[in-house]
């Protein structure tokens, strides 16, 4: 059973149809949306500030979140896919952005509606990266836009595959 742990006076908040893998830590000023899913090992920790998780987010195997004291939230969109072994800390990830496995995106930093952080990337503080753009590298730095119908279906196909791999672990067979 997935930790759900109060701090401060905040309990985490999860919407329905929400998978939490039995592994998972969230911790304090925590709102989650509708049909999410958090994966195996993952900590969501809202202890020092809060953090928004939108509608439909595929939080990845490993993957931690978390903010500065009084500095920085965490804002996350809907149909956004954060990958394996993701660390976001204090970031803004507008709707339907994919963050690659392995990834890290600092304080103050914006990830744009559609666009694309590879794999292994490191996105610094304050960084603003635009709507259906494709960051990569350490640091990270522009590559190219992406055609913004093929980053929404692509990333609305991620999200919709992740609810149908949560629903595996929570449906009778």
């Amino acid at each position: 059973m997935a930790l759900i742990i109060p701090v401060r006076g905040f309990t985490p908040k999860i919407g329905r149809d929400t998978f939490l893998a039995e592994n998972v830590s969230i911790i304090g000023d925590v709102e989650m949306g509708e049909e999410c899913s958090v994966w195996f090992n993952t900590v969501i920790r809202g202890d020092v500030n809060s953090i928004r998780i939108g509608n439909r987010v595929n939080i990845q195997d490993g993957s931690v979140l978390h903010t500065l004291y009084q500095k920085s939230t965490i804002e996350i969109g809907n149909d956004v896919s954060i990958g394996h072994n993701v660390t976001i800390h204090g970031a803004k990830i507008h709707d339907l952005a994919l963050i690659g496995m392995g990834a890290v995106v600092m304080d103050d930093a914006e990830v744009g509606e559609g666009a694309l952080v590879a794999a292994g990337s490191v996105v610094l503080s304050r960084t603003k990266i635009g709507p259906n753009e494709l960051w990569g590298g350490a640091p990270a730095k522009f590559i190219k836009m992406v055609d913004p119908e093929t980053s929404r279906e692509l990333n609305t196909k991620i999200a919709r595959n992740y609810l149908m791999y949560s629903r595996w672990y929570t449906d009778p067979e």
